[in-house]
């Protein structure tokens, strides 16, 4: 029953009756069927016998007219009807299509109106019981058994109008978290973005800059060497952040707006040979190994790829003291391993470097963005201190 009501709620014929052609026949069905339930004058409860026939149509259509507003005034729409009934009574023309149609408006006024609904329902029941009692040789008890059905189908009518609006309120509001969660969804994918471009740039800028302060009075050339370094690093980081901005600029429908001229591609394992030059700038050298036959993989596939890729290394260049780290890209017929791992500050590469203070950069997004493109991509991931020391990543990509 609840999968019935469900579907009924959510059914495309349910809008359809709710359409205004289908109100317009509403109307025209209410005004046929007025005086073919009026009894006839010849039972003496008509008071106006002379009445002709183009007066009665002309009578009927007025009468429905009210209900061409149902969709806009539905409270007023069912207070005119019940009127309606009123009048019916007093000038002895008690037509059953009145009762018929408030029975469906009370459940159409339950889905937009509830108190609205139940308190024209308890006024419907009580037209049905005064009309019906008016009714020569009718007493008390016919009209409240008559009274009693009238009841029954506003109560059934109660009951469906309340299962659609309840089904509506559920279906905005999962409208309205289904859109919460897309509008999250978008901003950790951008904040992953922003994260990944800016925080390897930021790191080896930073490396540099101080590396330059040190030797500024004493090794010029080095000092030199840095400034370049920063310089290359920070044209490349906004070239990164204007060629993100520009795929969310374009994602807007905004026709005014001039389209933007085409930018660098997204971040590919091609660009690992860079990324591990840029480094070396900073004073960790990376050591790139190729493993199986290489491919292109798919765009999502490279792209989070080379963020797991740069996002270690950059970790690397930041919390280790390590001068050198080994990045192994290993391509398998159903996907692609990555695997980065430093020494720490005593393995190969001699002695360590200075590291960064404990404040500078750790926000500690880097390990969560990179856990979060792996399991997006239904991948593994696995980041920890080795026991021979330093630190490893490792994730697997399927592709």
């Amino acid at each position: 029953m609840e999968e019935f009501l469900q579907r009924l709620s959510t059914s495309k014929r349910v809008t359809w009756l709710m359409s205004q052609p289908v109100v317009l026949a509403t109307a025209g069905f209410y005004a046929l069927m007025l005086p073919l339930t009026t009894p006839s004058p010849v039972d003496g409860l008509f008071r106006f016998p002379d009445l002709g026939h183009f007066q009665m149509i002309g009578l009927c259509v007025v009468l429905a007219l009210p209900v061409l507003l149902v969709r806009r005034l539905p409270a007023v729409v069912f207070a005119a009807v019940l009127g309606e009934s009123v009048l019916g009574d007093i000038f002895g023309a008690r037509p059953l299509a009145v009762f018929i149609l408030l029975v469906a408006l009370g459940g159409y006024l339950a889905a937009r109106r509830p108190k609205a609904a139940a308190v024209g329902s308890v006024a419907g029941v009580a037209a049905a019981f005064v009309n019906d009692i008016h009714v020569h040789g009718q007493s008390v008890g016919d009209a409240a058994q008559w009274a009693g059905w009238i009841a029954v189908w506003f109560a059934v009518a109660w009951v469906f109008g309340g299962v659609y609006r309840k089904r509506r309120e559920y279906l905005e509001a999962l409208h309205e978290q289904t859109a919460a969660r897309v509008v999250m969804t978008e901003r950790l994918r951008i904040a992953r973005e922003l994260h990944d471009s800016v925080a390897h740039s930021i790191g080896i800028i930073t490396v540099l800059s101080g590396a330059a302060a040190r030797v500024v009075e004493t090794k010029p050339e080095q000092t030199r060497q840095a400034l370049t370094g920063i310089e290359t690093t920070s044209r490349e980081t906004l070239l990164e952040l204007q060629r993100l901005l520009g795929a969310l600029r374009r994602a807007e429908p905004d026709d005014a707006m001039p389209r933007a001229a085409p930018l660098a591609p997204a971040g590919s394992l091609a660009d690992v040979p860079q990324l591990a030059e840029r480094t070396a700038g900073a004073g960790v050298r990376v050591h790139v190994t190729w493993r199986g036959e290489q491919r292109p993989l798919p765009p999502e596939i490279e792209l989070s790829a080379f963020r797991i890729i740069q996002e270690s290394v950059t970790n690397v260049v930041r919390h280790s003291g390590a001068r050198t780290c080994r990045v192994a890209v290993g391509y398998e017929p159903t996907g692609v391993e990555i695997e980065v791992v430093d020494d720490g500050d005593k393995g190969l590469g001699g002695p360590g470097r200075p590291r960064f203070a404990a404040g500078v950069g750790g926000s500690g997004f880097g390990l969560l963005g990179m856990r979060e493109r792996v399991t997006l991509l239904s991948g593994q991931f696995s980041a920890g201190q080795r026991p021979e020391g330093g630190f490893r990543v490792a994730a697997r990509l399927p592709a």
